[in-house]
């Protein structure tokens, strides 16, 4: 028996709110908030069961804490934008209330994003006695269970690579879209990227380093791209205990998005300062973000398949061991079941399953946490029962 609150209204929230809402026998009770409540309402309307919705500014603490103080949330699961991610912890902090996010803070006014911040919530969150959990995602989220997963089963005796693989082999019948929000989308893409080798983080330019993979089910040889991933921060650290030498982070791209990309950098419309136009100040990455389609809305057209995993290395009795492990997830099956295609999914999908780990006190604790800490078993477990299978490879 729990209570819910979920902050933000995206295509990753609609999942996420869907699953709970399957869940009836753990989340008696949810509560959907966002800026704009229509968007709310909207994803009530496609549930077979009634949920509440509020109107809320995640930028302002008071308005979050009195929501949380009047629903009275067992956990609130941040699903807004990564700028919002302090201030719903501060509303966390002040009302003693579990936090869960699916992505790092990130400065609004800078592309850059780190853990730094909200690693720095770890005392003030233990005194609280409650849990602040991190990246639950798929990558990050899922990607740093996969890891653990490998170490805690003794896979590896010692582990030289880690390389977490994202391919999205899909068509959403538009000729420039991005799966999830626009803005944070590019503003990835577009930043230097980075890696770990030789006991030290090695920057790159954007898209400077690519190669080509063969995923399986039936996705076949896609070019990716190495770019810097948060997940990667707090996974090094973990996998020094077994002798990393390298992590890489890879993500596929069709060559109609790259040029799309490259032309809107060249013509100044993604960056992130203010420009003014017409007497006012504009933000051009967050105009061209009001003209793009909205990921949310991108279910009935996006046909294809998303395959994310880790590709680890390493050495076990002796030998060379490679383990590859993945999920594939189809988008027409994605929306047959939420009315969402499959990055949304799987994204929303972890952090439900995050939030009844937590919830449910599965997974407990005080202070602030990166996925790989916990007890990887429960969370695999029901990523299957979930609708996110996993696969092994091993050779």
């Amino acid at each position: 028996m729990a209570r819910i609150l979920i902050i933000g209204a995206g295509g990753v929230s609609g999942v996420a709110v869907h699953k709970c809402a399957q869940a009836s026998e753990v989340f008696t009770d949810i509560c959907l908030a966002s800026r704009t409540k229509s968007k709310c309402d909207a994803i009530a309307a496609q549930l077979k069961r009634p949920i509440r919705t509020e109107q809320v500014d995640a930028d302002n603490v008071p308005e979050l804490v009195t929501l949380i103080r009047d629903f009275q949330p067992d956990v609130v699961l941040n699903l807004a934008l990564p700028y919002q991610d302090l201030h719903i912890m501060d509303a966390c902090l002040e009302t003693g209330v579990h936090y869960i996010d699916a992505a790092n803070y990130e400065p609004l006014d800078e592309a850059h994003f780190e853990y730094s911040w909200q690693w720095a919530y770890q005392d003030r969150f233990k005194e609280k006695g409650i849990m602040a959990l991190l990246g639950c995602g798929f990558d990050p989220g899922v990607t740093n269970v996969f890891t653990s997963w490998a170490v805690k089963q003794n896979y590896f005796d010692t582990i030289d690579t880690l390389d977490i693989i994202d391919a999205n082999a899909a068509d959403n019948g538009h000729p420039f879209a991005t799966n999830f929000n626009p803005e944070i989308n590019i503003r990835e893409v577009s930043a230097p990227g980075k890696y770990y080798a030789d006991g030290q983080f090695i920057e790159t330019k954007p898209m400077e380093f690519s190669q080509v993979f063969d995923f399986p089910g039936g996705i076949g040889p896609k070019k990716m791209y190495l770019l810097w991933h948060e997940e990667l921060e707090s996974l090094v650290p973990f996998l020094k205990q077994k002798g990393l030498k390298e992590a890489r982070f890879w993500m596929t791209f069709s060559d109609n998005y790259l040029k799309h990309l490259e032309v809107l950098e060249n013509v100044g419309m993604t960056r992130i300062d203010p420009v003014k136009f017409q007497g006012q100040e504009i933000v051009p990455i967050q105009f061209l973000k009001a003209l793009l389609p909205d990921p949310a809305t991108l279910g009935p057209t996006t046909k294809g398949k998303t395959c994310i995993g880790c590709l680890i290395r390493g050495k076990k009795d002796g030998k060379d061991r490679q383990y590859y492990i993945y999920n594939i997830c189809d988008h027409q099956e994605c929306y047959k079941e939420v009315m969402s295609q499959a990055v949304s999914y799987t994204t929303g999908v972890p952090a439900m399953i995050g939030a009844m780990l937590i919830a449910t006190g599965v997974w407990k604790g005080a202070g602030v946490y990166n996925m790989e800490q916990l007890d990887p078993a429960p969370f695999m477990e029901k990523l299957n029962q979930y609708g996110l299978p996993w696969v092994e490879e091993f050779k």
